[in-house]
């Protein structure tokens, strides 16, 4: 039996091709991975050896070659295969052993020049693999180190092993195809293309999950290698579930425009029931907290600052699902260790540069660059009578910001930083403001006073006139209605003052 080793990788190579050696199989390998064979003292002998043709232009032809192809592919069950081998002296190989150049690891380098990333793409292993896994009824191929040990185990125990063969081709597939959609996604960088006439999304599977919204739907987690979710590191509590990965994003989105400040995001069904900032992660939280309380029950919290032990114990006295942050004290982490099912997340999850956001539609994906976070910029234009306080400009900018994170149509009323009242996921605009006012007045909020964000522009008068009802002093939208002069001459007749943005922050 023989077997060809090639790798990049060469984390648990020496124990393998020690196993193998016992078991007495014949190993072939390459450059660096024969010389790490060969330092252990393991017999292997040099592909160039087998092809009777020297490793050449600089390693990128070595097992390009008929008799390492044909020993792969040469059906063992048909005569003339069989005959053909023996004809021009190939002789089978039974294992091979591939993980390819670091591609995607080279790519990621600051400073890097393409050619040295072009250097890094690799075209002997990915065939390897691909003549291996389309032989597996006779060939075993391995492209994950973790698989090693089950591989040794079952040569050991001399099973036909067929079905793992085939599972160990699918994995070989999987890893190439993640590997050509890697290298595609560069070369379309390289020209600054976001939407390439064909994209392969390449993902990994790093979590079964009990189910998805809903017992019944099985689910997985599944993350494409970038920065993101995936990168959190949890402290505590519970695995996550569908709902809570859903509820984490909506809650890093709720708060990524207050990057900088100490910032407390509480979501439920992904989006804020309550979002403000302050001079500290427990004010942030306490702020947060009161504009919904009764709704804060069995949420996900996020904050943009390091919880400390007088956070954590806040937090703690509350039923919640989820918290992240980008790191906590030790005591933070004993604390909120306390409650047994409560998640504990730490890292910083953004969004990677050129990163995409895809949504599921019958029979595709419909695919758009990521919205920009909302700023405060010298674009935006009062269009009334009356100019802002310096209290509502600061009131403006909190509820602009805070409103990129409410499902639309989305309203939030907000004083001091924080919200007082949201009103999210309606079908109309006038909804959405009676649903803000209805949640504060509920609570106990004096809506007098307060400013008023609007994710996308008043259709008509009517949720002016809501809003003035409720003591709104302040609005800022987006504009763009043809019947924005309808609207600015409706917050005139309230006295208002209203801030016209010219972008349409739309979540849906």
């Amino acid at each position: 039996m023989r077997a060809l080793l090639s790798v990049s990788d060469k984390t648990g190579l020496v124990d393998f091709a020690r196993g193998l050696s016992e078991l007495g199989w014949e190993l072939i390998s390459t450059g660096g991975t024969a010389r790490a064979i060969r330092d252990a003292g393991i017999r292997v002998r040099d592909v160039s050896d087998v092809t009777g043709f020297p490793e050449m232009m600089d390693g990128r032809v070595k097992t390009l070659h008929p008799v390492v192809h044909g020993g792969l592919l040469a059906r063992r069950d048909l005569p003339e295969h069989v005959a053909a081998m023996k004809e021009h002296g190939i002789a089978p190989i039974d294992l091979v052993v591939v993980n390819l150049y670091p591609f995607r690891e080279t790519a990621a380098k600051k400073g890097v020049s393409p050619e040295e990333v072009v250097e890094n793409i690799d075209i002997g292993g990915p065939s390897m693999l691909r003549s291996a896994a389309k032989n597996f009824a006779s060939v075993t191929v391995v492209v994950d180190p973790a698989d090693y040990p089950r591989v040794l185990a079952t040569l050991k125990d001399g099973d036909d092993a067929l079905a793992f063969r085939r599972d160990l081709a699918e994995k070989a597939y999987a890893h190439t195809a993640a590997y050509d959609a890697a290298i595609s996604g560069w070369f379309a960088a390289q020209r600054g293309e976001a939407f390439p006439n064909e994209m392969s999304i390449a993902l990994r599977r790093v979590q079964s999950l009990r189910y998805g919204e809903n017992p019944g739907q099985r689910a997985a987690f599944y993350v494409d290698g970038g920065p993101g979710l995936g990168q959190l590191k949890q402290r505590g509590g519970k695995e996550l579930s569908f709902n809570n990965l859903l509820d984490l994003d909506g809650a890093l989105l709720a708060a990524d425009p207050f990057r900088g400040e100490a910032c407390c995001a509480i979501i439920k069904h992904t989006t804020p029931c309550g979002l403000a900032t302050g001079d500290s992660a427990l004010d942030a939280y306490r702020k947060a907290l009161a504009c919904d309380p009764v709704s804060a029950f069995g949420s996900v919290i996020a904050f943009t600052v390091p919880v400390d032990d007088a956070a954590a114990e806040a937090v703690s006295s509350l039923f919640v699902e989820c918290v992240v942050a980008p790191s906590f004290s030790e005591g933070a982490v004993e604390i909120l260790g306390r409650k047994k099912n409560l998640r504990v997340l730490e890292g910083d999850a953004r969004w990677g540069d050129r990163a995409l956001d895809f949504k599921r539609v019958r029979g595709g994906f419909l695919a758009q660059e990521r919205a920009p976070l909302p700023s405060v910029t010298d674009d935006w234009k009062v269009v009334t009578e009356r100019q802002p306080t310096d209290a509502e400009r600061a009131d403006l900018a909190f509820a602009w910001r805070a409103v990129a994170g409410v499902k639309s149509n989305a309203i939030v009323l907000a004083r001091n930083g924080a919200t007082i009242g949201i009103g999210a996921g309606q079908m109309s605009r006038v909804d959405a403001a009676f649903v803000a006012v209805h949640k504060a007045r509920t609570i106990g909020h004096d809506t007098r006073g307060s400013a008023l964000g609007s994710d996308a522009f008043f259709p008509f008068r009517d949720g002016i006139d809501q809003a003035a009802e409720a003591g709104v002093t302040a609005i800022i939208q987006p504009g763009g209605s043809v019947r924005d002069q309808e609207v600015i001459e409706a917050a005139n007749q309230h006295g208002m003052t209203m801030v016209l943005t010219g972008q349409r922050l739309f979540r849906h």
